[in-house]
């Protein structure tokens, strides 16, 4: 499903000095010029319908990873192959026809569109799938309502982000992240901003989605016990896979 190899990604160090701040200065002088690695030839490979979790320190590179195997980026060197395609190949069109039609995404901060109800933000991906995939507009709402049903917000349909709380507006970003079936789905710190009641709700529906539709999750969390329902935890640490674990018994 996955396959990434010797992928890395170098950002220049100015990049990430603010306006006016100042930095440390070698005594060569270049420091500013320098090349800050986020990850160093990771090798990775995800099998379908496998889940998959990603743990690590803060600025082990989990995000970054995760951005590079969803194209959302793309990487200094290495590449990446997303159910036989070359990432690298595709130009910034093809990438988001490619997340259209088989990505799912859910983000730590939500990212829901403001001014779109809870149904509308649900909608946005089918209205982003190629004619030959898009739904009818009566069919696309039916599905929609669905999972908003399955979520728990067949009441809060209607509501604006603003008008939600942030388990709810998780909600509807999971809903989102399902509505074009994806064939993989990939999750930044899903349980990040919520409290633990609403987190483990949050996690034990992602588990009941993927059984159900067979989606292969790709998880990035600091959150142990979720990490123990997946099938393998990627350890990541200074950018480098440390190790790959099995598990033993999950979900």
């Amino acid at each position: 499903m996955i396959v990434a190899r010797k992928l890395t990604q170098r950002y220049s160090r100015a990049s990430h000095v603010s306006e006016g701040a100042s930095a440390d200065v070698s005594d060569s002088g270049r420091a500013a010029d320098s090349v800050l690695t986020v990850l160093d030839g990771v090798d990775l490979e995800i099998r379908a319908g496998e889940v998959v979790v990603i743990l690590g320190p803060s600025g082990s590179g989990k995000t970054t990873l995760l951005g590079l195997l969803a194209g959302l980026d793309r990487p200094s060197d290495g590449s990446v192959r997303l159910a036989g395609i070359e990432l690298e190949s595709l130009d910034e069109d093809g990438r988001a026809a490619m997340r259209a039609e088989r990505i799912g995404f859910i983000f730590q901060s939500f990212h829901l569109i403001p001014t779109l109800t809870a149904l509308e933000n649900v909608l946005v991906p089918l209205e982003l799938l190629p004619a030959n995939r898009a739904p009818k507009p009566a069919e696309a709402a039916e599905t929609a309502r669905g999972l908003l049903d399955r979520v728990g917000l067949a009441g809060r349909r209607n509501h604006y982000p603003a008008q939600l709380s942030g388990g709810e507006q998780q909600r509807v970003g999971i809903a989102r992240a399902f509505a074009n079936q994806p064939a993989v789905l990939f999750a930044d710190e899903p349980t990040g901003n919520l409290d633990r009641e609403t987190g483990e709700e949050i996690v034990n529906l992602l588990f009941e989605l993927n059984e159900q539709h067979g989606t292969t999750l790709v998880i990035v969390t600091h959150d142990l016990a979720l990490s123990r329902r997946a099938h393998r935890i990627v350890h990541l640490a200074g950018g480098r896979v440390e190790r790959i674990e099995e598990v033993e018994t999950s979900a």
